[in-house]
């Protein structure tokens, strides 16, 4: 089967002239172009517009609008469509003033059949390339939007993975210490619910919230004779349950995602007036994301039930938090928290009870991120971490007659 023939380019003519319209018009009809004709600028325009027209070959001095009017409008409207100005005129100035407004040649009236011949195909040429490279450019940013189509998916999954992994960790954690097991998730609703009534919005909260999820990710370093010891601990073992901040800081520090919340870790036992450990820090020295968990943290410890003792109500707590202000707490921290209400804070708590899984789930989850935990610490060959035990507990907690830093509570005091 013989392939067809591409249909021939249009070409409009311009000129008022209806001898030199009507010559030009059959002298490119006999060399096989489409040509159209119109008698002035503005009947050319509306002609072009009608349908693709590659190429205008116009007269310069027309009546009324004249070539360069219609040259600059088909510029502005029709930007694929080349022109090919004529005049009578053989001045240099107006050739070049031609040229310089986007005309791709300028012929001197009457042209030679040659030279008009020539000079079309080296329009449709020009243009043939530009349009090629057009389509080609247009090809490439499609590509570019699906291929940053794509990267944004795969950021979304790796940020989706990271958050997992950091949630199976926290499980592993939690599993360790029964009786809390909720608790790193409840002080990240209640630290994320503080940082945002004091304006804290974006990646800054992102990381507050890592912060406050990987608090205690240290006592992963911290032998279960110490973390699970149900007595009072001795001043050695209560100097190697202090050690947890600084553990956890050495895990996760050089980590690019959890730089932020590597200073929270360290931070999150401090004080507001410098009596905290491990560092003594205090006031803006305090990382403003360890200063919100703080509150937060006691708020949970205060309101859960621990098997040694029954937690106090909202009402108390609050009172006690508001009392440590400016000694154990920000004062703008506390007045964040107190914006939020008693309501407001049983609402949270009741929220991620009613998220709570069942037990048989809870037990899968909790063994499938000890697995997974495992298979982390393995392939983490290059860290210098302390070895994994068995589940740990991000627990802010104290342990029953420990001293009173290893139960966070608003006095100070044992929990």
């Amino acid at each position: 089967m013989e392939a067809i023939p591409p249909a021939p380019p249009r070409i409009l003519i311009v000129d008022d002239d209806d001898s030199v319209r009507d010559v030009i018009s059959v002298l490119l009809r006999e060399e096989g172009y489409n040509c159209v004709v119109a008698n002035g600028a503005e009947m050319a325009l509306d002609v072009a517009g009608e349908e693709e027209t590659p190429l205008v070959i116009s007269d310069m001095k027309m009546p009324g609008r004249d070539g360069l009017w219609l040259l600059e409008n088909l510029r502005e409207r029709l930007p694929d469509t080349s022109v090919i100005m004529l005049t009578g005129y053989g001045d240099t100035e107006s050739a070049v003033d031609c040229l310089r407004r986007g005309a791709v040649d300028y012929l001197l009236k009457p042209p030679k059949l040659t030279d008009l011949i020539r000079a079309i195909e080296r329009a449709l040429a020009k243009r043939r390339i530009e349009m090629a490279r057009k389509r080609y450019q247009k090809k490439l940013e499609g590509k570019v939007r699906d291929r940053t189509a794509e990267l944004r998916s795969a950021l979304h999954n790796i940020a989706n993975t990271y958050q997992n992994t950091l949630l199976a960790l926290v499980a592993a954690l939690d599993a360790r210490e029964h009786e809390t097991s909720d608790h790193s998730q409840r002080v990240v609703s209640y630290t994320s619910a503080i940082a945002s009534r004091m304006g804290i919005h974006g990646k800054q909260m992102e990381e507050i919230g890592r912060g406050a999820l990987l608090h205690d990710i240290g006592k992963i370093g911290v032998p279960d004779a110490v973390l699970l010891k149900p007595g009072k601990l001795t001043p050695d073992e209560w100097l190697e349950m202090r050690r947890h901040p600084e553990i956890g800081f050495q895990m996760i520090q050089n980590i690019p995602f959890l730089s932020t919340p590597a200073d929270i870790v360290l931070s999150h036992q401090e004080r507001f007036d410098g009596a905290g450990y491990p560092r003594n820090l205090q006031r803006n020295e305090i990382h403003i994301g360890a200063r919100i968990f703080a509150v937060a943290d006691t708020l949970d410890a205060m309101t859960s039930d621990r098997p040694y003792r029954k937690g106090t109500t909202f009402a108390n707590a609050i009172q006690e938090i508001k009392r440590c202000a400016n000694t154990q707490f920000d004062p703008d921290v506390v007045k964040a928290f107190l914006d939020i209400g008693e309501e407001g804070l049983i609402r949270i708590k009741k929220e991620m009870a009613e998220k709570k899984l069942n037990p048989l789930q809870a037990a899968a989850d909790a063994a499938e991120a000890e697995t997974e935990l495992a298979r982390l610490t393995d392939l983490d060959d290059e860290t210098d971490s302390p070895p994994v035990g068995p589940a740990s507990s991000a627990v802010a907690s104290p342990l029953p007659g420990a001293p009173p830093v290893a139960i966070r509570s608003a006095s100070g005091t044992e929990g």
